[in-house]
Protein backbone atom coordinates (compact mmCIF):
# COMPACT_ATOMS: atom_id res chain seq x y z
CA UNK A 1 0.00 0.00 0.00
CA UNK A 2 1.44 3.37 -0.95
CA UNK A 3 1.78 6.25 1.48
CA UNK A 4 -0.76 8.28 -0.52
CA UNK A 5 -3.32 5.43 -0.36
CA UNK A 6 -2.73 5.02 3.35
CA UNK A 7 -3.13 8.75 4.01
CA UNK A 8 -6.37 8.85 2.02
CA UNK A 9 -7.85 6.23 4.34
CA UNK A 10 -6.79 7.83 7.63
CA UNK A 11 -10.02 9.83 8.16
CA UNK A 12 -12.18 6.80 7.52
CA UNK A 13 -10.11 4.49 9.66
CA UNK A 14 -10.18 7.05 12.46
CA UNK A 15 -13.97 7.32 12.17
CA UNK A 16 -14.28 3.53 12.32
CA UNK A 17 -12.13 3.37 15.43
CA UNK A 18 -14.04 6.22 17.03
CA UNK A 19 -17.38 4.53 16.41
CA UNK A 20 -16.13 1.45 18.27
CA UNK A 21 -14.74 3.55 21.12
CA UNK A 22 -17.90 5.63 21.32
CA UNK A 23 -20.09 2.58 21.65
CA UNK A 24 -18.23 1.49 24.75
CA UNK A 25 -17.90 4.94 26.35
CA UNK A 26 -20.30 7.79 25.82
CA UNK A 27 -22.16 6.71 22.74
CA UNK A 28 -20.81 9.75 20.87
CA UNK A 29 -17.62 10.29 18.93
CA UNK A 30 -15.40 12.18 21.30
CA UNK A 31 -11.74 12.11 20.31
CA UNK A 32 -11.43 15.18 18.12
CA UNK A 33 -7.65 15.03 17.80
CA UNK A 34 -7.77 11.54 16.27
CA UNK A 35 -10.20 12.80 13.61
CA UNK A 36 -8.01 15.63 12.30
CA UNK A 37 -6.60 14.95 8.84
CA UNK A 38 -5.08 16.94 6.00
CA UNK A 39 -7.92 15.96 3.64
CA UNK A 40 -10.83 16.97 5.87
CA UNK A 41 -11.05 18.85 9.10
CA UNK A 42 -13.35 17.21 11.58
CA UNK A 43 -15.17 19.58 13.86
CA UNK A 44 -15.70 18.69 17.55
CA UNK A 45 -19.27 17.67 18.23
CA UNK A 46 -19.48 16.34 21.79
CA UNK A 47 -23.16 15.41 22.01
CA UNK A 48 -24.51 18.28 19.94
CA UNK A 49 -28.12 18.01 18.89
CA UNK A 50 -29.22 19.33 15.55
CA UNK A 51 -32.15 21.53 16.47
CA UNK A 52 -34.66 21.94 13.68
CA UNK A 53 -33.39 21.71 10.14
CA UNK A 54 -36.19 22.59 7.76
CA UNK A 55 -35.77 21.45 4.19
CA UNK A 56 -37.79 21.29 0.99
CA UNK A 57 -37.76 18.59 -1.65
CA UNK A 58 -37.22 19.19 -5.35
CA UNK A 59 -41.02 19.38 -5.61
CA UNK A 60 -41.21 22.06 -2.90
CA UNK A 61 -42.64 19.77 -0.20
CA UNK A 62 -41.44 20.58 3.32
CA UNK A 63 -39.27 18.01 5.11
CA UNK A 64 -38.03 18.12 8.69
CA UNK A 65 -34.78 16.27 9.38
CA UNK A 66 -36.55 14.63 12.34
CA UNK A 67 -38.36 12.50 9.71
CA UNK A 68 -35.23 10.33 9.68
CA UNK A 69 -35.12 9.65 13.45
CA UNK A 70 -34.37 6.01 14.17
CA UNK A 71 -31.81 5.86 11.34
CA UNK A 72 -28.23 6.99 11.15
CA UNK A 73 -28.26 10.04 8.87
CA UNK A 74 -25.51 11.07 6.46
CA UNK A 75 -26.09 14.78 5.78
CA UNK A 76 -23.94 16.36 3.08
CA UNK A 77 -24.04 20.07 2.26
CA UNK A 78 -22.77 20.82 -1.23
CA UNK A 79 -23.18 23.06 -4.28
CA UNK A 80 -22.61 22.65 -8.01
CA UNK A 81 -20.10 25.54 -8.04
CA UNK A 82 -17.95 23.73 -5.42
CA UNK A 83 -15.30 21.60 -7.18
CA UNK A 84 -14.52 19.41 -4.11
CA UNK A 85 -18.26 18.80 -3.71
CA UNK A 86 -18.51 17.52 -7.28
CA UNK A 87 -15.45 15.30 -6.75
CA UNK A 88 -16.91 13.86 -3.54
CA UNK A 89 -20.40 13.12 -4.92
CA UNK A 90 -19.66 9.84 -6.80
CA UNK A 91 -18.24 8.35 -3.59
CA UNK A 92 -21.33 9.34 -1.63
CA UNK A 93 -23.57 7.83 -4.31
CA UNK A 94 -21.51 4.60 -4.27
CA UNK A 95 -21.59 4.47 -0.45
CA UNK A 96 -25.37 4.80 -0.49
CA UNK A 97 -25.67 2.03 -3.07
CA UNK A 98 -23.73 -0.31 -0.75
CA UNK A 99 -25.53 0.70 2.45
CA UNK A 100 -28.79 -0.57 3.93
CA UNK A 101 -30.95 2.52 3.44
CA UNK A 102 -33.59 1.12 5.76
CA UNK A 103 -31.07 1.88 8.54
CA UNK A 104 -29.11 4.80 7.06
CA UNK A 105 -30.63 7.88 5.39
CA UNK A 106 -28.68 10.00 2.93
CA UNK A 107 -29.64 13.67 2.90
CA UNK A 108 -27.90 15.79 0.28
CA UNK A 109 -28.55 19.48 0.85
CA UNK A 110 -27.77 21.71 -2.10
CA UNK A 111 -26.75 25.26 -1.26
CA UNK A 112 -27.17 26.37 -4.87
CA UNK A 113 -29.23 29.54 -5.21
CA UNK A 114 -30.95 27.97 -8.22
CA UNK A 115 -32.36 24.54 -7.25
CA UNK A 116 -32.89 23.64 -10.90
CA UNK A 117 -29.13 23.82 -11.48
CA UNK A 118 -28.50 21.28 -8.71
CA UNK A 119 -31.20 18.94 -9.99
CA UNK A 120 -29.86 19.09 -13.55
CA UNK A 121 -26.34 18.36 -12.27
CA UNK A 122 -27.57 15.27 -10.40
CA UNK A 123 -29.51 14.09 -13.44
CA UNK A 124 -26.57 14.62 -15.85
CA UNK A 125 -24.29 12.64 -13.57
CA UNK A 126 -26.82 9.82 -13.15
CA UNK A 127 -26.98 10.27 -9.37
CA UNK A 128 -30.13 8.93 -7.73
CA UNK A 129 -29.94 10.26 -4.18
CA UNK A 130 -32.62 12.81 -3.37
CA UNK A 131 -31.60 16.44 -3.14
CA UNK A 132 -33.06 18.76 -0.54
CA UNK A 133 -32.83 22.52 -0.19
CA UNK A 134 -32.78 24.67 2.96
CA UNK A 135 -36.18 26.18 3.75
CA UNK A 136 -34.78 28.32 6.59
CA UNK A 137 -31.37 29.39 7.88
CA UNK A 138 -29.20 26.39 8.73
CA UNK A 139 -28.93 25.72 12.48
CA UNK A 140 -25.73 24.56 14.14
CA UNK A 141 -23.98 22.22 13.34
CA UNK A 142 -24.92 22.64 9.68
CA UNK A 143 -24.07 26.33 9.31
CA UNK A 144 -20.42 25.94 8.34
CA UNK A 145 -18.49 28.37 6.16
CA UNK A 146 -16.89 25.37 4.41
CA UNK A 147 -18.32 22.95 1.88
CA UNK A 148 -18.44 20.12 1.34
CA UNK A 149 -19.60 19.68 4.89
CA UNK A 150 -20.82 16.31 6.13
CA UNK A 151 -22.61 15.73 9.41
CA UNK A 152 -23.25 12.17 10.60
CA UNK A 153 -26.20 11.80 12.97
CA UNK A 154 -26.89 8.90 15.29
CA UNK A 155 -30.36 7.30 15.22
CA UNK A 156 -31.38 9.46 18.20
CA UNK A 157 -30.53 12.64 16.27
CA UNK A 158 -27.24 13.55 17.96
CA UNK A 159 -24.17 14.53 15.97
CA UNK A 160 -21.74 11.63 15.85
CA UNK A 161 -19.18 13.20 13.49
CA UNK A 162 -18.69 16.19 11.26
CA UNK A 163 -16.31 16.59 8.34
CA UNK A 164 -15.41 19.79 6.51
CA UNK A 165 -13.69 19.38 3.17
CA UNK A 166 -13.26 16.62 0.61
CA UNK A 167 -13.46 13.04 1.93
CA UNK A 168 -13.64 9.67 0.16
CA UNK A 169 -16.56 8.02 1.95
CA UNK A 170 -16.76 5.01 -0.36
CA UNK A 171 -14.63 2.62 1.68
CA UNK A 172 -15.56 -0.60 3.46
CA UNK A 173 -14.32 0.84 6.76
CA UNK A 174 -16.53 3.90 6.59
CA UNK A 175 -19.56 1.87 5.51
CA UNK A 176 -19.06 -0.57 8.38
CA UNK A 177 -18.72 2.27 10.88
CA UNK A 178 -21.87 3.92 9.53
CA UNK A 179 -23.81 0.67 9.73
CA UNK A 180 -22.51 0.06 13.25
CA UNK A 181 -23.78 3.51 14.27
CA UNK A 182 -27.13 2.71 12.64
CA UNK A 183 -27.40 -0.45 14.76
CA UNK A 184 -27.20 1.51 18.02
CA UNK A 185 -30.43 1.55 20.02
Amino acid sequence: MTCKTLLSRVPLLALSLLFVVSLSHTGMLADTAARQTAAAATVPVGGTTTGVLRLVTANGRPVDLNKFRGKAVFVNLWATWCAPCRVEMPGIEALAARTDTSKVAFVLISLDKNPEKALKFMQRQGFRLPVYFPAAPLPPPFNSQTIPNTVILSPDGHVAARYEGLVDYDTPEFRQALEKLAARP
